[in-house]
């Protein structure tokens, strides 16, 4: 089993306030600190990695993007053979 992600506690201040908005706007659900923060958690454990391996997916799509372009800028380089 994976290590869940951990937020730092500046990161749980910044996402414990909108995860209180949501519930409030989205599901008329009011709640405290605490059941926010616990939200998080959970979410952090049960889904955390497929956002996690997401990102790393699409960085290696960046990654091989700009590793073909620099391939290409090297092919330029070569010199006719005659």
């Amino acid at each position: 089993m994976t290590s869940p992600i951990v937020f730092s506690k500046e990161e749980k201040e910044l996402l414990v306030p909108k995860i209180k908005m949501y519930l409030k706007e989205e599901l008329d659900q009011e709640i405290g600190n605490f059941d926010a923060e616990f939200l998080l958690d959970f979410f952090s454990e049960e889904v955390g990695a497929y956002f996690y391996n997401r990102g790393i997916r699409d960085a290696l799509e960046m990654l091989d993007s700009r590793v073909d372009e620099l391939k290409e800028s090297i092919y330029v380089l070569e010199k006719p053979i005659s």
